[in-house]
């Protein structure tokens, strides 16, 4: 089977993510590291935000790879820029106020969808991202969208940021998490949406375990019967 699990930021989609695709021996994938990683890219190298064609140029010229984590540090991969371990530097606060408005150029998009549609066609992979089920993906077995409040979502990032020995202020992460989801869901190319067939998930309250749980019932009623 191929899996996506779309939704805005910090909705659990990595965790959950992750654990489905342990549960179920699948590849797992999260698209979003790879904007993320144009996005901090573009401030390392001073690559303006207003100027499409450079960010277009910028992403098809990084060697951007994911792999599976080679530090006991809490991080569920490594993500390496042209070789450099950039893991935590793309979950700065400056990287998701930004992120969207990277993710919004088409170019950008378009130089990162294709590689996420190859590596997900292979399947058996769970997908992360958010236009996996409309745009990179649309024949995906199953669908998921997976939500939350803008308040927990934006505790949940100020808990993570604060767990690692980072600076957060709930505050401003709120404001940023509004801000990224009004840019998210109204930009022109792939906006953030459910897909038609996704089956819409908020995890407010539940746990991590609980909405791996009930999505490996969906998987396990859409798997082919034997005998």
């Amino acid at each position: 089977m191929i899996i996506s699990i779309d939704g805005p930021a910090a909705s659990g989609k990595s965790t959950v993510g992750r654990d489905l695709a342990a549960a179920l021996s699948y590849l797992f994938f999260d698209t979003g590291v790879m904007y993320r990683a144009v996005a901090w890219a573009a401030h390392a190298r001073a690559v303006a935000l207003e100027d499409p064609a450079a960010l277009t140029a910028l992403a098809e010229s990084l060697d951007i790879d994911v792999r599976p984590a080679t530090v006991d540090d809490g991080r569920q991969y490594d993500v390496l820029v042209d070789g450099q371990d950039v893991t935590w530097d793309i979950r700065t606060q400056i990287v998701d106020s930004t992120v969207s408005i990277v993710a919004a150029i088409s170019g950008v998009r378009s130089a990162l969808t294709k590689q996420q549609r190859a590596i997900g066609l292979r399947g058996n992979a769970v997908l992360i991202g958010r236009d996996i089920g409309t745009v990179v993906l649309p024949e995906a077995d199953l669908k998921i969208y997976l939500d939350a409040s803008a308040e927990e979502r934006a505790r949940r990032r100020t808990d993570e940021i604060l767990a690692r020995g980072g600076e957060a202020v709930y505050e401003d992460i709120l404001a940023s998490m509004r801000q990224r989801d009004t840019i998210d869901a109204n930009r022109d190319v792939a906006p953030l949406k459910a897909a038609e067939d996704a089956v819409i998930i908020r995890s407010d309250d539940m746990t991590a375990n609980q909405v791996v749980s009930s999505i490996l019932a969906l998987v396990e009623s859409r798997l082919p019967k034997s005998g």
